[in-house]
């Protein structure tokens, strides 16, 4: 039995659906199901229950199941610390920041992680704009703090690292600019940039267009490809853009204003990993977060 096989197995038996397996590993649902049916003939017995709208282990692959799992994480973690030696970075956890101002708002939890892993340490990377999963679907990071919600069909969506309220940045002339807060409403009296990548399904529910809580369409903005672009065009007066409140700390703008909403939800920032790439250091990063929430 190949690792990649037992990898494809492990998968089947988590998500319990050929489709989504096969997103998650990249590969065609036909591979999978030629994987599982060569395992069937290795083991002798059916593996999973197929119907056509169900999928459920057996009692032998569920026992199958059981006995892999652990030791298929013990060579994931043992390759992942032999490829850490091999490049000199020892026990390091290499971890990225969709938005690089809130590496700073958690120092407080990586000074925590750092002190459980005395012979690591913590390497940050800002994450591209445009495809903040990059890095991590690329293997050149561990771990992603990024905006929630996360639903990636090849990604694990870790413990909330960070919540802070939103503000609106609109330009220094711009009328509300002289109000002490805002609401979602007021989205619809502009051109609205997003801040973010683009929106993945799960973020924005169909049908379009965009609208308030109370109905009114939201124009949106043209696409921006990067984070001073977006204050450029704020600034120029093309639109305006919710943020999180730490924007007015760090993105400090002579000719933008940062005013509070008092109906918007809270900004969440979690952590991400790649279900197939999950190590020990990150197991114990998000045990440190989910201790210091309790």
């Amino acid at each position: 039995m190949e690792l990649r096989e037992i990898e494809i197995f492990l998968a089947l038996a988590e998500e319990l659906h050929f489709g989504r397996t096969a997103e998650r590993l990249h590969v065609s649902q036909a591979r999978i199901s030629q994987t599982i049916k060569k395992l069937e003939r290795q083991v002798g017995a059916p593996l999973f229950d197929r119907t056509s709208r169900r999928v459920a282990l057996t009692r032998i692959g569920a026992g199958l199941r059981d006995d892999l799992a652990p030791a298929y994480r013990q060579i994931v973690d043992g390759v992942a610390r032999a490829t850490d030696a091999g490049r000199g970075t020892g026990g390091v956890l290499r971890l990225g920041f969709e938005a690089p101002g809130v590496a700073d708002l958690v120092a407080d939890v990586l000074d925590a992680y750092r002190s459980q892993r005395p012979d690591g340490d913590v390497q940050v990377r800002e994450a591209d704009f445009r495809d903040p999963f990059g890095l991590l679907r690329g293997g050149e990071v561990d771990a992603m703090v990024t905006l929630l919600p996360v639903t990636e069909p090849d990604l694990t969506a870790g413990p909330v690292v960070l919540t802070e309220p939103m503000v609106l940045a609109v330009p220094m002339r711009h009328p509300f600019s002289r109000l002490d807060s805002v609401t979602l409403d007021d989205l619809a009296r502009d051109t609205v940039f997003r801040a973010a990548r683009p929106a993945p399904p799960y973020w924005v529910e169909p049908p379009e267009p965009w609208t308030t809580p109370a109905g009114h369409p939201v124009r949106r903005g043209r696409v921006l490809t990067t984070f001073q672009e977006l204050l450029a065009a704020i600034a120029a007066g093309e639109g305006i853009c919710p943020l999180a409140a730490h924007a007015r700390q760090y993105f400090a703008h002579p000719r933008i204003t940062f005013v509070p909403f008092r109906d918007a939800p809270h900004a969440e920032w979690g952590v991400v990993w790649r279900r197939a790439g999950e190590t020990e250091r990150v197991r114990e990063l998000a045990r440190v977060i989910r201790s210091r929430a309790g």
